[in-house]
């Protein structure tokens, strides 16, 4: 039985480079692979040799030649594919979306309200595609005191605090927002991307208390005092004594929450003295920290910026924390909303 031979028509110069360059450079294995068939056809290989040095079958080769012939560089491209058709349609979808709002932390319970309301069973990998596609994310949950705020009070405190950042970016006042924080050897374990099968450990243990009070700008300038073990008003009120000596020849203001020790007499006392020296205490309304952008800078600390070699020891911590207190506003540095 005599065998048809089947070559791809004469290819010129600017095909034949062409193609070259798709054998080079397209992310698609399967568009490369029918790319130097062509070539293979066009430098005189046959359907068999060439079958045989793609490992796939002659039909395939005689395909790929047919189309190439028939719409060139087109029929190098797969056809499209309607692929199987969804489990879920798209009322169903939004159902999944719904349900998470009301169990946000159980993709089984998720799952197990679906099949309720619909009678479809969706597996937790098809419910987890549902929700990444409507822009929904896995991540930590935040505590919040947002209940208890007076709206009132949060918007006007969010206005003047907006208004005084624009005076600060225009180089006519310096604002501070002031918090204090602490870090021991309980950390703050965050997420983080880890070989199946195998878990990453951070140490765990009481030990000493070192605590960090720090001034912050919205431009990441920042000063900061360590101690160890209890902070009290007296402590804190060294420090702003030591804060306001600093010279200046613009008026600070510093923006505070209205923890106990800011609300304690000792505290308020010396408010009017610093104010003569050019430091304006401006506090925040109850349950508004939110508002302090310093609370930002201590999130970033616990659980981005200490390496988790700073749980080894005390020593260890202490040296890890103040390394990056050393580079705020360099290494170290929080983009605020302008």
């Amino acid at each position: 039985m005599k065998v048809a031979i089947k070559f791809v028509s004469l290819l010129g110069d600017e095909a034949t480079n062409e193609l070259k360059v798709i054998i080079k450079n397209s992310e698609k294995p399967k568009i490369r692979q029918r790319a130097h068939a062509i070539l293979l056809s066009s430098d005189g290989f046959s359907v068999d040799e060439i079958a045989k040095i793609c490992r796939v079958d002659r039909d395939t080769v005689s395909g790929w030649i047919d189309k190439w012939n028939l719409l060139g560089f087109e029929g190098l491209k797969d056809k499209p594919r309607s692929g199987n058709p969804g489990i879920l349609n798209p009322s169903e979808k939004q159902l999944v979306v719904e349900l998470c709002k009301e169990t946000p932390r159980s993709v089984s319970s998720i799952a197990a309200a679906l099949f309720e309301q619909t009678g479809k069973r969706a597996s937790d990998s098809t419910i987890k595609r549902v929700l990444r596609s409507a822009k929904l994310t896995w991540k930590r949950v935040r505590k919040s005191l947002k209940s208890k705020q007076n709206q009132e009070e949060f918007e006007a405190a969010q206005q003047e605090i907006e208004e005084l950042t624009k005076q600060h970016r225009n180089g006519e006042i310096e604002v501070w927002f002031f918090d204090e924080a602490g870090f021991d050897q309980q950390p703050s374990v965050p997420y983080a991307w880890q070989p199946i099968g195998d878990t990453i450990e951070v140490p765990s243990k009481k030990s000493t208390r070192l605590n960090v009070l720090g001034f912050l700008t919205p431009d990441n300038q920042f000063e900061s005092y360590c101690f160890e073990g209890t902070v009290n008003t007296d402590v804190v009120v060294a420090c702003f004594d030591q804060f306001a000596s600093i010279k200046t020849p613009l008026p600070r203001y510093v923006i505070i929450d209205n923890a106990s020790i800011h609300t304690n007499p000792e505290f308020v006392v010396n408010i009017e003295k610093w104010e003569k020296k050019g430091l304006i205490i401006r506090s925040l309304p109850v349950y508004c920290s939110e508002l302090n952008l310093i609370e930002i800078l201590w999130r970033f600390i616990k659980y981005q910026w200490l390496p988790f070699s700073a749980y080894l020891s005390f020593d260890n911590l202490v040296s890890s924390v103040e390394n990056v207190l050393k580079q705020i506003g360099s290494k170290f540095i929080i983009n605020f909303a302008s």
